[in-house]
């Protein structure tokens, strides 16, 4: 069985507008392990979001894929199947939706239909994907699951999303996520707008539900601080590109690309002390008019002439993480 459950290779995606066209992702290739949690981070416009809604071709109009492919490895039936997911018809994407990725976005409130209540917007989606029709199975299945993301199942299926908190709209999705069992969720900032405490119980609850199931999953966040506990691999992402990946370990701890280093040290702690924050100087880059030579080059406190020249290529070490720096296999061992 392949390692992966998804493979992007050398992904690039456009949004061609009038006068031009704004490469929002640029080529990207990285596995998302299989039965693990793989976080990419990095800051608003980084390309996150992008990258893995393309995963259930969900990128905003007008984007598309200009470059590369996305390959899902599927084991359902006991023997692996490579799905080009570009290639997939609207009837094999209906399919592939739910059944194989499922997705729980950024914002719980406006996924939510606010005139239909919880039941009846679970028994519409299990209807359009041909799953359980008795009517008593289908509410025994959704009182399953919104137990199992510690809800008063009776209570929640019959009410609207108004009448619900934040955490527990959050909890509706993430029950909504595992209807139709898929092997991958993509999770979008999942905690937007939620306060700290209800943040932990979800990630909580998250990562119990990746152990317990082996479901994959994929968590888009610009919160550093979450991915040390919550996930097992990191990818870094900084103006469309992958500059950064490894294990959690390797980049909380081993990390050598100079952004991975000011996400860390900007990153604010409860028993630390905050006069030795540091944030990145400068802003992020503008898609529109990207610097010459490594986009990161007008903010990185170590870049020098030749980083201003042609942009790095992406460099593999032998402990398998990678990164988008000249001196990515020197900064090893620090500087």
């Amino acid at each position: 069985m392949n390692e992966n459950i998804i493979e992007f290779r050398n992904v690039s995606i456009d949004y061609p507008l009038k006068k031009y066209t704004i490469r929002a992702v640029t080529d990207v290739s990285l596995g998302i392990k299989r039965g693990k949690i793989t976080a990419l981070v990095g800051e608003s416009g980084s390309g996150k979001t992008t990258l893995s809604s393309s995963i259930i071709k969900c990128i905003s109009e007008p984007g598309k894929i200009a470059a590369g492919e996305i390959v899902f490895f599927d084991n359902a039936d006991g023997e692996e199947k490579e799905t080009v997911v570009s290639g997939l018809k609207e009837k094999q994407l209906k399919e592939f939706r739910w059944k194989r990725v499922s997705m729980v976005f950024q914002a719980a409130q406006s996924a939510l239909n606010p005139v239909m209540t919880v039941e009846e917007q679970f028994v519409e989606t299990l209807l359009a994907h041909g799953e359980v029709r008795d009517k008593q199975k289908q509410r025994e299945r959704c009182k399953d699951l919104l137990s199992y993301v510690k809800l008063d199942a009776d209570r929640v299926l019959s009410s609207y999303p108004h009448e619900l908190s934040g955490g527990m709209k959050q909890r509706v999705m993430i029950a909504f996520s595992l209807l139709l069992n898929p092997d991958l969720i993509i999770l979008d900032e999942p905690t937007t707008a939620l306060d700290v405490i209800t943040q932990n119980y979800i990630f909580n609850l998250l990562k119990q539900i990746n152990r317990e199931t082996d479901i994959s999953m994929i968590l888009m966040t610009h919160d550093i601080s979450v991915v040390a506990k919550f996930a097992d691999y990191v990818g870094v992402m900084y103006g469309g590109r992958l500059v950064e990946y490894g294990t959690v370990n390797d980049i909380f701890r081993k990390h050598r690309h100079p952004y991975t280093e000011g996400l860390i040290k900007a990153t604010p702690s409860i028993i630390g002390d905050i006069d030795k924050l540091s944030p990145i100087e400068g802003a992020p880059p503008d898609l529109m008019n990207l610097p010459k030579g490594c986009i990161f080059s007008p903010r990185c406190p170590y870049a020098q002439d030749i980083c201003r020249g042609d942009e790095p290529p992406t460099v593999y070490s032998d402990d398998g993480s990678k990164g988008r720096c000249y001196f990515y296999e020197e900064r090893k061992n620090g500087r």
